[in-house]
């Protein structure tokens, strides 16, 4: 399981020009589902989203978490982030599991983030064409690989 972590300052997400879900400051989470996903790799991604400490304190260090800050989470699905373009010019999406696993597993990281976190999180739909509005604060952008590929 991968995801790019970042920190907004807000984030949404559109769906046929409607607002399907926003949070203000806190993390806005891009995650995909890798074939042989389990709940080992749920359990990592789910910890280091909530646990990380990316928010300045009030000396300017990041040493603070989303919930320390009172931050919300939004997680959105992106298979794209298994796509391997190593070779030729059109990514490869064979790492990527399955639709239908990869939106059970998908849920069951929003459930599992959602009951380790007092943050509010809400999420993308799985498999929708999105528009997605990141301000990112800082810029500051976290790569997380639950089988510590990075």
């Amino acid at each position: 399981m991968r995801a790019v972590v970042q920190r907004v300052t807000r984030a949404s997400v559109i769906i046929d020009k409607a607002l399907f879900s926003s949070i203000g400051y806190g993390l806005c989470c891009l995650v995909g589902i890798e074939r042989g996903d389990n709940d080992k790799d749920i359990d990592y991604i789910a910890d280091k989203i909530c646990g990380l400490r990316i928010f300045s304190n009030k000396d300017q260090k990041m040493n603070l978490s989303v919930s320390d800050v009172g931050g919300e989470i939004l997680l959105i699905s992106q298979f794209t982030l298994l796509g391997d373009a190593r070779k030729g010019r059109r990514p490869s999406y064979i790492l990527a599991e399955s639709p239908d696993r990869a939106n059970a597993l998908f849920e069951t990281l929003v459930d599992k983030v959602k009951e380790i976190s007092p943050c509010r999180v809400t999420s993308g739909k799985f498999k929708a064409m999105m528009d997605v509005e990141i301000i990112n604060q800082g810029p500051v952008t976290i790569l997380l690989d639950s089988r510590r590929v990075f």
